[in-house]
């Protein structure tokens, strides 16, 4: 139940992403690719906070430079609405998947 629900929320941010690119794109830019990493960036600088530069700062310090530098920038340099899409569908699959009930004879 849980993983559904977090499956849909992603997925329609996934669509809100993606619909954020068809809004650029018919307002007469051309189309052009949305990274992850200014959609954070972006809602950043609108709430004011600097949780971007935090995370950096933490994940190099405390755990491994490396992983911000080959993990982390490549998901940020990754399609919004694929960032949030297919973490989304995963989900809603492996919270769909029906379970055989319980047989406590046997």
């Amino acid at each position: 139940m849980v993983l559904r629900l977090i499956g849909w929320i992603l997925l329609v941010l996934a669509v809100l992403a993606a619909g954020y690119e068809v809004f650029l794109a018919v307002g007469g830019d051309g189309y052009r690719m949305v990274p992850f990493g200014e959609i954070w960036f972006r809602l950043d600088q609108m709430l004011g906070t600097a949780s971007l530069n935090v995370s950096q700062a933490v994940v190099q310090r405390y755990v491994w430079a490396w992983l911000w530098e080959a993990v982390v920038q490549t998901i940020l340099g990754l399609p919004a609405w694929a960032v949030f899409g297919v973490p989304g569908i995963a989900l809603l699959w492996i919270g769909s998947r029906r379970r055989r009930p319980r047989r406590f004879w046997r």
